[in-house]
């Protein structure tokens, strides 16, 4: 199955990461390539399947005629946390082991089913297009393995920044000069993640501290380490990577793609969120991928507030800490005097068995009719929302990206992952965020929401913020960048001229 006619639809089928940062970006690229006149095949693994049809009911997951859910297994044992994201390492040892053979049976029937079904015989259904692509999550590269045996062309999306990128692919490098694994953990306290890397191509004036998380580790068969270092590899792999950022935006790691890395088929289409409204307003804008229910009454409280006067703070759909820093990060926004709207997921306390962590009573009476608390909302909404001042949030892509479309800074708490390295870009080079130590301290809350929201530093970071947004607008308009690589990326690597 070479290139593409024009006879038929092309027919995209997309595989996300099954955690809700990787499966919210890769709904976004099937709406667009949807509205391109692609029919989508959407595949959740069975577990966020079940999930999505909890948060939004059973038509959720029903589709249109030219927009299909399916679903294959994780390989994962049955899980009594039906509403929480499964063990991070664990699944992700698991897809890598487990997920090649269904998919690859799934691409099979798809296109069986095109065979044997243009005319069923019951009614007059027409079967779906044969699968023309496939477009698979940056770190579920099974799916090239899958399409190659298939013939099918296929690409990788990766969902995180470029910058972090450039990190995973330098994890070979930190074995071979032996500093990963570290001996023993007094890197953690010894001052080595403070010292400067001036080897790191894409990526100048970073510290250990600033490379993607997932090195701090002293053991040589770490999940993670390796599962990153190896996947950002195998997308190399591949026919093309999509990133989901702008070229402006992250012009140094992006080069080094290309030019160390000798990968130049790379296509910047972001950010989503502002390329989506190219999008028209049809049926298909109501599939949602939210794996939580969103409280829409936030906007209620919102409209009542002042112009940048609110403190937005959301750790995201996977981090969670321990009850000590909870309740210091809930005293630091209450002795702020600030206004905030928290979003206070069921399972962000660790150990809190599911259950929404309990905060105490002198706490809610002093943050009377200045504190907003919630389980979820639609954060690109309230991101845009014009009482919103400022975002606490662990800095994840997809939560950067909304940020930066809105023209909010940040204040950043990062977890795991690519977010230490976002932290740092956004802190040290778009000028846009401050940190907050990771051991939180309620006094350092207070002052750095203090300072976002009302001081001259917060106010700088602000005009900053609206000067990004101002160029994401830019390269997502007709003719802009963004706009021009989606068209080529269709063109070129999907092999469609329609």
């Amino acid at each position: 199955m070479g290139s593409v006619g024009t006879a038929r639809k092309p027919h995209a089928v997309l595989v996300p990461y099954p955690a809700q940062g990787h499966v919210t970006p890769l709904m976004g690229l099937g709406k667009l390539l949807h509205a391109k006149g692609f029919h989508i095949t959407f595949v959740n693994t069975e577990f966020n399947h079940k999930r999505l049809i909890r948060s939004k009911g059973p038509e959720s997951v029903k589709g249109f005629d030219d927009f299909k859910f399916e679903t294959i297994p994780d390989g994962m044992p049955p899980s009594d946390r039906q509403d929480a994201t499964q063990d991070v390492p664990q699944l992700c040892d698991s897809t890598r082991k487990n997920c090649l053979v269904p998919f690859k049976e799934l691409l099979v029937k798809l296109n069986n089913n095109n065979n044997n079904n243009n005319a069923s015989s019951d009614d007059n259904r027409v079967g779906p297009p044969p699968v023309s692509c496939v477009i698979s999550d940056g770190v579920m590269s099974f799916g090239i393995k899958a399409a190659l045996d298939l013939g099918i062309p296929q690409v990788q999306f990766w969902t995180a920044s470029a910058c972090s990128f450039i990190g995973y692919l330098h994890y070979r490098e930190l074995i071979r000069r032996g500093i990963v694994p570290f001996k023993n953990d007094d890197y953690l306290t010894d001052g080595t993640l403070d010292k400067p890397i001036d080897w790191i191509s894409g990526m100048s004036n970073v510290k250990f501290r600033d490379l993607p998380s997932f090195i701090r580790t002293t053991d040589p068969n770490d999940i993670m380490f390796d599962f990153m270092g190896e996947e950002a590899q195998n997308c190399l792999n591949s026919s093309a990577i999509i990133f989901n950022t702008f070229d402006e935006f992250e012009q140094e790691a992006l080069q080094a793609v290309i030019s160390k890395f000798n990968f130049p088929n790379i296509y910047t289409i972001g950010p989503l969120p502002l390329l989506a409204r190219h999008v028209p307003e049809r049926q298909v804008n109501s599939l949602n991928s939210s794996l939580w229910k969103p409280d829409s009454k936030v906007f209620e409280w919102l409209d009542k507030r002042e112009p940048n006067s609110v403190v937005y703070v959301n750790y995201g759909s996977v981090t969670t800490m321990t009850d000590h820093h909870f309740k210091e990060f809930a005293w630091g926004l209450a002795n702020s005097k600030q206004q905030f709207l928290w979003i206070v997921r069921p399972d962000v306390v660790r150990g809190g068995g599911g259950e929404s962590p309990m905060l105490p009573e002198d706490f809610l009476e002093e943050i009377k009719n200045r504190g907003q608390l919630t389980s979820w909302c639609a954060q690109d909404k309230v991101l845009e929302h014009s009482a919103v001042g400022a975002f606490l949030t662990h800095c994840g892509w997809n939560s950067m990206m909304e940020s930066i479309c809105a023209g909010v800074p940040v204040i950043c708490w990062p977890f795991f992952a690519d977010q230490q390295t976002n932290c740092y870009y956004s802190c040290d080079k778009w000028g846009i965020g401050m940190e907050i130590n990771h051991d939180v301290k309620r006094d350092e809350v207070a002052a750095l929401v203090r300072e976002m929201i009302a001081g001259e530093k917060g106010k700088g970071m602000r005009i900053k913020a609206q000067e990004w947004k101002k160029k994401a607008e830019e390269v997502t308009d007709v003719g802009g960048s963004s706009y021009f690589n989606f068209d080529k990326f269709i063109r070129e690597a999907l092999h469609y001229k329609g």
